[in-house]
């Protein structure tokens, strides 16, 4: 059963939780021939693979998933001079950027974000609410988690929409199988950016201002300051990052709200907010699969991987694991342990975004639950998905909506 198992087949990617159940089951630890990764299922096994960042190395995940051609490599060589930062970084390397990038993250920028988000989403939502039927996706969980990382890093609301662009060739090229037409696009597509990124570093550190980006260039606080290089490779990797999987995550979100029928029951009483949006990461992960890579040979659940082994964290699989989670495909907003889902990592490499996403969700529902009386899913429609293997949420998702008349 096993080597028929690729993460980036049509069925898969359709629904991806059967295949991964029946490895839990029967075979938790594998190697998968089709992208040549062993992957990990359980959860108690993902979360050691987490957490042991000696015998497992960060080094793999930000590099694509497939061997470049020749072509797109060569547009990439002497251009592309990204630097690991964060989630490709280990230790003691890594210590250093997250506490400076912590504090960038600060509750105060933050706090500060907050009505921003709030007004950028009942502005978006008011140009759609009138219609009747909508792509939430594509109207509202598309562009505000975008809005929100661009306007928290400095960058100009005119820019926005190309770099929303030029993130989704990073997608396939790290995560994918595309095809050399598609790779040499895209090696284009991250030069650019990437030339965008060091400009931009360079003109706020002649003119800082009040933003994340001016905060890092500021930061003295130690006696290695970020050079610039470092700052642009933060502002690349984070563009992508902390866009990409809040837009997935808000979608996943309002699907399972919808599919079970609870529009209502939320809008009725929104105290349980958090419940309902941990047990959607922990259901529907918007990050279905990490990596990691051996530092050395090590058995994981009787199976022994060689140094250098490529590994799948399949969160999908371990956010249902019945071992942990009774009854895991079941929506059940009122879980005791769904805070315990691994949709943001665990360990060193945490991630430092999930009070913003956090903060993301609840705004966009909180605006859509004062907007419409109801929401509902539109009846027959084909759902389709990203065709990588750790970022999972409809592309478009069709609802039809009751307004509610009472609100401004």
């Amino acid at each position: 059963m096993s080597p028929s198992v690729d993460p980036l087949s049509s069925d898969y990617l359709a629904d991806p939780y059967p295949f991964l159940a029946n490895l839990r089951g029967e075979k938790p630890v594998e190697h998968l021939p089709a992208i040549d990764m062993w992957i990990v299922t359980r959860y108690e096994d993902a979360r050691q693979v987490f957490r042991d960042n000696k015998t497992f190395s960060a080094a793999n995940v930000q590099a694509p998933l497939l061997p470049l051609c020749d072509e797109a490599m060569g547009i990439l060589k002497g251009r592309f001079k990204l630097v690991p930062v964060m989630s490709n970084l280990d230790q003691p390397a890594h210590s250093r950027i997250r506490r400076k990038l912590a504090r960038a993250f600060s509750a105060r920028r933050i706090k500060l974000l907050t009505p921003v988000i709030e007004k950028r989403c009942r502005g978006l939502v008011e140009t759609f609410r009138h219609q009747g039927r909508f792509d939430i996706a594509r109207e509202l969980c598309y562009p505000l988690p975008a809005i929100t990382i661009f306007t928290m890093f400095g960058f100009p609301d005119d820019d926005m929409d190309q770099i929303k662009e030029w993130c989704a060739d990073k997608l396939v090229v790290n995560w994918g199988r595309p095809t050399q037409e598609h790779q040499i696009r895209a090696a284009r597509t991250m030069v650019l950016f990437w030339e965008y990124c060091v400009d931009f570093v360079a003109k706020r550190r002649a003119a800082p201002m009040d933003d994340m980006t001016s905060d890092l260039i500021r930061d003295e606080d130690e006696t290695q300051p970020l050079t610039d290089q470092e700052i642009a490779s933060i502002l690349f990797g984070l563009s992508f990052a902390g866009h990409e999987t809040t837009t997935n995550q808000m979608t996943n979100f309002l699907r399972n709200l919808l599919e079970n029928n609870l529009w209502k029951n939320l809008r009725e009483d929104r105290s349980n907010m958090q419940s309902f949006i941990d047990e959607s990461l922990r259901y529907d992960s918007s990050v279905i699969a990490w990596r990691r890579i051996t530092t050395t040979e090590v058995t994981i659940d009787g199976v022994t991987l060689p140094k250098g082994a490529k590994i799948m964290i399949a969160i999908g699989a371990a956010n249902r694991d019945p071992e942990h989670f009774p009854q895991p495909d079941h929506f059940d907003p009122a879980r005791k342990n769904a805070t315990d889902h691994l949709s943001f990592g665990t360990g060193i490499h945490l991630c430092l975004g999930r009070p913003l996403a956090h903060i993301e969700m609840a705004a966009m529902a909180n605006v859509l639950l004062d907007c419409f009386a109801d929401l509902q899913l539109v009846a027959d429609q084909e759902l389709h998905f990203p065709p990588n293997i750790s970022f999972r949420g409809p592309e478009t998702l069709m609802v039809q909506s009751v307004q509610d008349n009472n609100t401004n």
